[in-house]
Parts: C-alpha cells; structure tokens; sequence
C-alpha cells in the first residue's frame, strides 16, 4: 500500500505544469531605495596648475619630487629634473661659437694677406709710375728718341696697372666685408641658441606657486609622475587645490552608471570613515563615458559632487583624499518594483512575463528611476502580479508567450467594460 502511494505521489509530481518550478516574484507595494557603490577623491573646484619648467616641448627627466598630498608653502621646491639632451644641445651651439669665431679669424688673415699683397704691388707701381713720368717731363734734346718711347709707353702701362691694382683692392675689401658679414650672422644665430639652451638649463626647478596640498597630475593613462620618467616642458606635472573649496569626483563603469544624472542625491564620507558622512547632490556628470587606463577596455563615467565647505574644514578633508559614495537613484515610501533580470527590451519598449491563469503573458511596463539590481516600475503592473525572473526560459523551451494584457484590456469594452483601476488584468487564456 504504501509503495503505491508514492507512486501516485511521484507520477503527481511529475505531471506537474512546467511553469512551476520557474524562478518568480509576486510584485509587492514596499518602500523603495535603488542605490549605488562608488569610489572617488576629492580635488579642488579652483586649483593652480604647476607646470614641467622649460622652453616649450624641452626634454626633461624628473630626478626629486615632494610626496603627492604632501603640503608645501609659496616658492617651495617641488621637483627638480635634469636636461641631458639640453646640455648636449648647449655643449652643441658653444663648439658652434668657436668654430665661428676660428672661422672669422682666418677669413681676416686671410683679407688682410691680399690686401697688404695689393698694397705692396701698388707701392711698386707707384714707383715705377714715378720714374716713368720723370722721363715725360725731361727736357727731350737730352734722351734718345726710343728711350723717350718707352718712358711714355711704361707710363700708359703702369696707369692701367694701378687701376687694376685698386679695383682688386676694392673688391677684395667688398667680398671679405661680405663673408665677415655672413660669419657675424652665423655667430648671431649660434648665440641665441647658446642663450636659449642655457635657459632652459636654468629651468630645472619647479617651485609652489602658493600655500597648498600638492596634488599629482595624472596623465592620459592615468599614471601619476614617476622617478625618471621622461617629461616634457609645458606638461602639467601636479596642481595646488583651492582647500577651501572642495568636490569629491567618482567614477562609475558604464552598465552601473544608468540613470545618474544632475541633481541625485549622493551620501559621500572619507574611505574607513563612514562616522564622517555628509550629503551632497550630483553636480556634474560627464558627456560620456571613457576608458581609464591601458588595456581596460571597460569604459568608466565621470561624475562630481561638491562636498559642504563647514564639514571638510572641521574634518580636515584635504585634495586628493579617497572617498567613498554612496549613490541615491531613487527613494520612495511606496512604490513598485522588479528585478533587471526580469525586463526584456524591444523596439524601445521595456517589459516582462507575467503569470495569467498558468500561462505566461508578455506585458508592457513604464519604468522610472533603474539601479544595479532593480527598476521601479511606475505603469504595467500591480500588486499581486507574479513575474518571471528568467524570460529567456521561454524562448529557449519554444513556449510562446500570450498577448500582453494591455492589449487584452483594449478588447475589454466588448467583453463588458474594461477592468477597475488597480485592478489584476484577466487576459483571456491562450490569446494571441
């Protein structure tokens, strides 16, 4: 007897609809509270930037650096870098210099051996010019008549001679202004570069520009300065926060971050120090969400919130301070919800399974504010609706959902008037 009692049970349980051991949730009218983790650090609203010194796109290696949160007063050494390239620069334009000035001696050598060469042939033809004319201005009966030819001949011919003479003369003294005006230019460009250089060597401090808490500027991978990484001149190295104005910025990866906006309240208190929570609102919200960091593709959103100026000042919150937040999606004292994993999406239109006498009915909601675990919903269901947490059951098993019940409900008129408000749908069974 008692072996075929539970066989009946067995066989019972076995004929049992499907539908049953489905996960499900009876929506209930609760209080609501859709929250989210976040983590941040405070930064200053207004902050003064500290610049890696030196001409622009110089080369630089960071060798000393203060601490990042360390506090630091005006004209305080904060980092010192060292310029190889700059002084192989320098060392560069200085050799420049000499060989421009080794240049210039030679070409003046130079200039003066062909000047004093051309003075030395004039002074010989003035000479013989001199003996030449002495025979012109001789009494004529005294010489021969051949000899009075050659006087008059080795006249004209010296004449020509010193007028080639003094031409040379004069242009050897143009050219060599020229060339000596070329090397003057050359050692002009050299210098300035010798002078630049040496600038930029004399820029390898960088000093506080004020009071502050020093904070390191991150850069687009989001690494902050290192001993003997290659900076360069112009880059942000670190900034000096405004401490009395203070805002806690978070980041949220992107699937978490749905429906923060402007204006939600946010519970943010100093990490290990929840005894210190104060209340703020989201300030800021980023454009968009961007990948942080190398080789993380997951993209984070940026958001801000300012923290009260009485509580960081009586707590002594300082730039750069990690932060934890707590975000308040949405709060309510009575309001409906349901699971994320519930809702389905189609065409721009969210909605979820709903159990209509043993069979599963699609049926269209209307959703407000959505946290990381549950959506409020604010049309589509009522109390006492059973929905499927695993939708995606059906479509694998080849079980077709009916008809939402909204759209039974439009039939509702021919049937004998449309439900109560607030009343359960009754989709009829099996509708399509």
């Amino acid at each position: 007897m008692r072996l075929i009692l539970c066989c009946a049970l067995l066989l019972a349980g076995c004929g049992s609809a499907p539908e049953t051991s489905l996960p499900t949730e009876v929506i209930r009218i609760a209080p609501l509270a859709l929250t989210v983790e976040a983590d941040g650090q405070s930064r200053g609203v207004k902050s003064t930037p500290l610049l890696v010194p030196g001409q622009q796109w110089a080369l630089r290696q960071l060798v000393w650096m203060k601490a990042d949160g360390s506090r630091v007063e005006a004209g305080e050494l904060v980092a010192q870098f060292r310029a190889t390239q700059g002084q192989l620069e320098l060392d560069k334009a200085l050799l420049d210099l000499q060989r421009n000035a080794l240049a210039r001696s030679a070409k003046e050598d130079e200039l003066g051996s062909v000047q004093g060469r051309v003075e030395v042939d004039l002074s010989q033809v003035g000479i013989q010019l001199a003996i030449a004319r002495r025979y012109a201005d001789a009494d004529l009966a005294m010489f021969a008549r051949n000899e009075i030819l050659d006087a008059v001949q080795d006249e004209e011919f010296l004449g020509e001679k010193r007028g080639v003479l003094q031409w040379r003369q004069d242009q050897a003294s143009q050219r060599g202004s020229a060339e000596l005006g070329v090397l003057d230019s050359q050692r002009a460009s050299f210098d300035i570069n010798a002078q630049k250089f040496k600038q930029d060597l004399d820029a390898l401090e960088l000093r506080a520009a004020n009071d502050g808490v020093l904070v390191h500027s991150a850069n687009w991978s989001g690494e902050k300065p290192k001993l003997g990484a290659s900076m360069w001149a112009g880059m942000e190295f670190a900034s000096l926060p405004d401490p009395s104005q203070l805002e806690v910025e978070l980041v949220l990866p992107q699937l978490e971050a749905q429906g923060i906006v402007e204006g939600v309240e946010v519970e943010v208190f100093p990490a290990g120090r929840p005894d210190q929570a104060v209340l703020s609102k989201i300030a800021w919200v980023a454009s968009a969400p961007a990948v942080r960091g190398r080789g993380n593709p997951i993209k984070y959103l940026s958001m801000r919130a300012p923290l009260p100026v009485a509580e960081a000042q009586k707590y002594g919150w300082v730039p750069g301070q990690a932060f934890h937040a707590r975000i308040h999606i949405g709060r309510a004292e009575r309001a409906l919800s349901v699971p994320n994993v519930a809702i389905s999406s189609s065409a721009g239109q969210s909605f979820v399974q709903v159990n209509v006498a043993g069979e599963w009915a699609r049926r269209d909601v209307s959703l407000g504010a959505r946290g990381p675990a549950r959506a409020e919903v604010l049309e589509g269901l009522s109390e006492g609706d059973e929905v499927l947490l695993t939708p995606a059951v059906l479509s694998q098993s080849g079980e077709s959902p009916t008809q939402s019940s909204d759209a039974a409900g439009a039939q509702g008129p021919a049937r004998g008037g449309a439900p109560e408000r607030g009343a359960r749908p009754r989709p009829a069974r099996g509708q399509l």
